[in-house]
Parts: structure tokens; C-alpha cells; sequence
């Protein structure tokens, strides 16, 4: 099939930036997301500044991934790894390596719960043997990877617009017909009173705190944008990349807030796995909609682990490359390699996620952020004061 034939966005099609801009939407909205539970989880369980907080995790978001995309167009650093031992400099023996192991806890954690909830959602859907379904899914997100950064980034494009679209399909009728529901509960909230999943006090402090640890954790994945950097020529593509991200970002998830407070007091929500299901089925189109929200699911599962053991995989494959002193040998056996290191990690994945994981993967998730605090958010700071922003 030919590349104007197929549903893969090309660069004739979408703009490189905006294709950039999208693996990071995919990167951060995974099937945590598109369940509703991220969403309650660190934002509207702290009351009404779940309204505004998503302005500040967004900003940042979008700053530092600007921030680290610059560093690797200028520095030519194009893996996690090349980028490490150029942005450390003197203290790279000790802080790439401490990277290293925040990359692994992001792919023991985000990218083994996506194995997991995509497959748990097929489970429901089909009646298929649980085992059988995480395999479908690493089967798919091993296709993907094993051909590389172009078409991760067409991949990570086509299901932005699905995802997109999916969330437009869902939120947007319900947010019409239970716009009530949702002034309601935002008076509440403004009144003190916390939702049903909420065991917090309301005050700003604890909101903010839970809001820049959601940022944290989602730093880590900076580091599966370098490798997206390397066909950029300008750097006002980047600079279009960054904006695109905080618009698509920021809208998606303040989208998702506003429609979720209609049910942020309603009795069932207390046992349900599934918010935006919850939703769904206290508003209109559940026959219709209740599909669309599991393919929302399992397309937000699959985007996010695609794009971090591409990450990983890049780094492992340029490696071995570097050691290489011919281009004709990188180039022969290129696809062998990306074939090994992806079946590899595609398989730790797999293999972590049969464990069901998810109290693991909760815990998981604070440490990763904590990970992200120690190896990127502060050394980010330190090299941007300390160069005034000249080494960008």
C-alpha cells in the first residue's frame, strides 16, 4: 500500500512540528487517561483547582520537553543516552546512569500498564483469555516499533486524531446534556465539599503538590522525543512542536475535567474502574459510546508503550552502531537490531504486566516522578540558569 493510501499521516500530510507534538500527546495520554482515572486521581480528588492546575502541568510539560528538544537539535544527540552524556557533561558517569534506571521504572511501570489495561480492556470486550490479549497487544506495538522513529511518529500522529476525535465523540454530547450535573458540582467543590473518590481536604497546597508530581512522571518521557528531533531542520519547527503540544495537551485534558465532573458525586463511581464509563452511562449514547470509550482505552495503552520502548530500543540499536566503523555494516543489519532489542523489551513489558500490577504500578508511578525530580527537573533548572539559555 502506498504511503498517499494509508491511514498513516505522512509528511506531506501533517507538518513535522505537529507530528512531533503528537507522539507527546500519545506519550501522555495513555489508557490511564482515557479511563478517566489519572484524571481523578491527581487532579479533581483535590476540588475546584482541578479547573486551573492543568494550565501550570501542561506549561511545564511543554517547557521542558521544548527545553530538551533544543538541547538534543543543537548537540546532534538523538537517543536518551547520547543526549545523557552530552547534557551531564563531568557528572555524566554517575547522572546518565541514574537515568538509566528512571528510563527501566518507566518501562516496569507506564509501559507494563499499558500492556496491562489494553489488555484487561480486550478481556471485557471479547471474553478472551487475559493471557491472550496482552499478546495481541505486544504483537501490535511490536510491528509498530521494530520499523522505527518515521513511523512511530506516523503511528503516534493517526492515533492522536483517533484519540482526539474519540474524546470529542464522548465528552462533548455528555457535557451538553448534564451541564447542570457539572455546574453542580463545581459549586460544591467551590463550597468544600470533596467528590466521592476524594480523601482530601480541599486546600490549594496538596492540589499543587499532586499536580506537579502528575508533571514529574510525566517528564521522564522526555527522553522518547530526542530521537523524534533528528529530521527537524529549524528550530522554529521545534519551537511549533512545543505549542502544538501544550494546545492539544491542555485541551484534552481540561476537556476531560469538565466532563468528568458530572459524575464526581454520583454513588457508583465509588466502585468503578472506569470513570468515563461512569459517565457514559449517567448520560446519553451508552449503546453507542460505552465502544468507543474501550477503543479509546486500548489505542491510549498502545500509543503510550509504543512510544517508550521505541525510545528505548533507539538508544540500545544506536549503541551498537557506534561501535561500528562502517556505514554499510549499520545499514545491513539495522532491522535485525531494532527487531532483537524491540522483541526484548517488548517482552519485559509483556512479562511484567501478567502480573496484573496494578498497586505496583501505583507505587510505581510516584517513583518514577521522584526519579524524574532527581535526574531531569533539576539538572534542566541548574543548566538553564547556569548557561542563561545560550546552550539551546
Amino acid at each position: 500500500m502506498s504511503g498517499k493510501n494509508t491511514l498513516l499521516v505522512d509528511k506531506n500530510k501533517m507538518p513535522l512540528a505537529m507530528g512531533i507534538a503528537f507522539v507527546a500527546f500519545t506519550t501522555q495520554f495513555g489508557g490511564g487517561f482515557a479511563s478517566g482515572a489519572q484524571i481523578y486521581q491527581y487532579f479533581i480528588n483535590y476540588g475546584i483547582w482541578c479547573l486551573i492546575l492543568p494550565l501550570l502541568t501542561q506549561g511545564l510539560y511543554s517547557l521542558f520537553f521544548w527545553y530538551g528538544m533544543r538541547y538534543a537539535y543543537k548537540h546532534k544527540t538523538y537517543d536518551y543516552r547520547s543526549f545523557s552524556d552530552s547534557f551531564y557533561g563531568k557528572t555524566r558517569h554517575v547522572m546518565s546512569n541514574l537515568y538509566e534506571i528512571c528510563y527501566l521504572i518507566m518501562i516496569g511501570t507506564a509501559s507494563a500498564a499499558a500492556f496491562a489495561t489494553g489488555g484487561s480492556t480486550l478481556e471485557t470486550l471479547f471474553g478472551l483469555p487475559y493471557w491472550l490479549c496482552t499478546v495481541l497487544v505486544a504483537a501490535f506495538i511490536f510491528v509498530i516499533a521494530l520499523f522505527g522513529t518515521e513511523v512511530v511518529r506516523k503511528c503516534a500522529s493517526t492515533l492522536s486524531v483517533l484519540i482526539i476525535i474519540g474524546l470529542l465523540l464522548v465528552l462533548v454530547p455528555n457535557i451538553i446534556a448534564q451541564w447542570d450535573s457539572i455546574v453542580a458540582s463545581a459549586a460544591r467543590m467551590s463550597a468544600g465539599e470533596m467528590t466521592v473518590l476524594s480523601k482530601e481536604s480541599g486546600a490549594f497546597g496538596p492540589a499543587l503538590w499532586s499536580a506537579v508530581l502528575y508533571f514529574f512522571f510525566q517528564l521522564a518521557s522526555v527522553s522518547v522525543m530526542y530521537q523524534h528531533v533528528e529530521p527537524v531542520t529549524d528550530v522554529k519547527q521545534i519551537n511549533r512542536a512545543a505549542i502544538g503540544m501544550f494546545v492539544c495537551n491542555f485541551f484534552a485534558m481540561e476537556l476531560s475535567i469538565v466532563g468528568l465532573l458530572a459524575v464526581s458525586y454520583v454513588a457508583e463511581l465509588a466502585t468503578a474502574s472506569v470513570p468515563m464509563l461512569v459517565l457514559v452511562q449517567n448520560g446519553v449514547g451508552a449503546g453507542i459510546l460505552t465502544p468507543v470509550i474501550s477503543l479509546l482505552i486500548i489505542l491510549g495503552a498502545i500509543s503510550t508503550a509504543v512510544n517508550m520502548i521505541s525510545g528505548i530500543v533507539t538508544r540500545c540499536v544506536n549503541a551498537v552502531e557506534r561501535r561500528m566503523d562502517s556505514p554499510a555494516k549499520k545499514q545491513k543489519g539495522h532491522l535485525l537490531r531494532n527487531a532483537v532489542f524491540t522483541l526484548i523489551f517488548v517482552f519485559i513489558a509483556f512479562g511484567i504486566a501478567q502480573f496484573g500490577l496494578m498497586a505496583v504500578v501505583s507505587k510505581g508511578y510516584a517513583y518514577l516522578g521522584y526519579a524524574a525530580l532527581i535526574t531531569l527537573f533539576i539538572p534542566f533548572v541548574i543548566h538553564a540558569i547556569g548557561t542563561k539559555g545560550r546552550d539551546i
